[in-house]
């Protein structure tokens, strides 16, 4: 059984930075596709970046492109997410996912697996 559980999520003001960790165990494993997503009050749950295992490939949504970066440590079983330049609006609830298809999908309904989800807030 896939388990992801999610930690770094905090408060922090525009402009600065944090980054969200999702330790995995379970089964994960180089087919797998890893995914950020988030979630607002009152707003769908939206794709933020996605790597596959090995990490060779990434994928980001427009919003966070270039402020942000997806890795993974293999030995630690871990996926990061890397938020700088944090914004009001990047507030809500992160979600890691998982899925054992090696397709990069935006797509919240594609991935198997989920977290508990961390809350970030950004002040303005």
């Amino acid at each position: 059984q896939v388990q992801l559980v999610e930690s770094g999520g905090g408060l922090v003001q525009a402009g600065g930075s944090l980054r969200l960790s999702c330790i995995t165990s379970g089964g994960p494993a180089s087919d797998y596709v890893m995914a950020w997503f988030r979630q607002a009050p009152g707003k769908e749950r939206e794709f933020v970046a996605a790597t596959t295992w090995t990490g060779t490939s990434t994928r980001y949504a427009d919003s966070v492109k270039g402020r942000w970066t997806i890795s993974k440590d293999n030995a630690e079983n871990t996926v990061f997410l890397q938020m700088n330049s944090l914004k009001p609006e990047d507030t809500a609830v992160y979600y890691c996912a998982a899925d054992p298809v090696a397709v990069l999908s935006s797509n919240a309904y594609e991935y198997d697996y989920w977290g508990q989800g961390t809350q970030v807030t950004v002040s303005s």
